[in-house]
């Protein structure tokens, strides 16, 4: 949307459609390398080795605005659903379990991890998926996929398979802010391997950032620290 921004913000300069770069570090080869498509509101990254993808965080979306209000193209949302299913799932939950799940009146800002290096768990806060019934652990899952769906299916169903085995009932909802529609809120989700963060609070709530973020593996961690265990390097 960079060119809706353009003519928003009276043909911003920075506000370019080609400010967009590829980057591959490494060598593309069966010896592992890495890809990233970085720009604004944009941040995608690859680990890959050989044929197989081992890494695809940090992956990071935002879009202002949120929805187009004035012009040609009014009426688009984008990432409508990352803000749509986590608002039907704080709504299905019953007082009880809202009294937990809503963690602040107030969202903050942006999301917590921010563009951090290494990402960190964040305080186990929130509503877990043990504490809920079959029809709001759906909604979760369905928020989840959301993010992890943005890869081919082959490499979504790898990740899906490590929330699993770290197990469902340790995954946390938390959400801040006001539950209707147009109104700063921020939500997160949060298991043993990963955490993802959404906020819409800038620009009148019309500023969407999402992103996926796993802890043992961004950037493709884990395998550099099984490749630096097995091949001996000169200090």
């Amino acid at each position: 949307l960079e060119q809706v921004l353009f003519d928003l913000e009276k043909q911003a300069a920075h506000r370019d459609a080609e400010l967009y770069y590829f980057s591959i570090f490494g060598k593309p080869g069966p010896d592992g390398w890495g890809l990233r498509v970085e720009g604004h509101h944009l941040s995608l990254n690859f680990t890959v080795r050989g044929d197989t993808v081992i890494a695809t965080t940090p992956s990071f979306l935002g879009s202002n605005p949120a929805e187009i209000r004035l012009g040609p193209r009014q009426g688009l949302r984008v990432l409508a659903q990352e803000e749509d299913l986590g608002r039907r799932l704080v709504k299905a939950l019953d007082a009880r379990q809202r009294a937990v799940a809503v963690i602040a009146t107030n969202a903050p800002r942006d999301v917590i991890t921010g563009d951090s290096r290494k990402v960190r768990a964040l305080e186990p806060v929130g509503l877990l998926a043990a504490q809920m019934n079959a029809p709001q652990r759906d909604l979760l899952k369905a928020l989840i996929w959301e993010y992890i769906g943005r890869t081919r299916s082959e490499v979504a169903e790898t990740e899906w398979a490590k929330i699993q085995t770290a197990g469902w009932e340790k995954v946390s909802f938390a959400w801040a802010g006001v539950l209707d529609p147009g109104q700063g809120h921020y939500y997160r989700v949060q298991g043993p391997t990963f955490l993802l963060e959404y906020d819409n609070t800038q620009n009148d709530a019309n500023h969407i950032h999402a992103v996926w973020r796993e802890f043992d593996n961004d950037f493709g961690d884990d395998a550099l620290r099984q490749h630096y265990e097995k091949v001996p390097h000169e200090k």
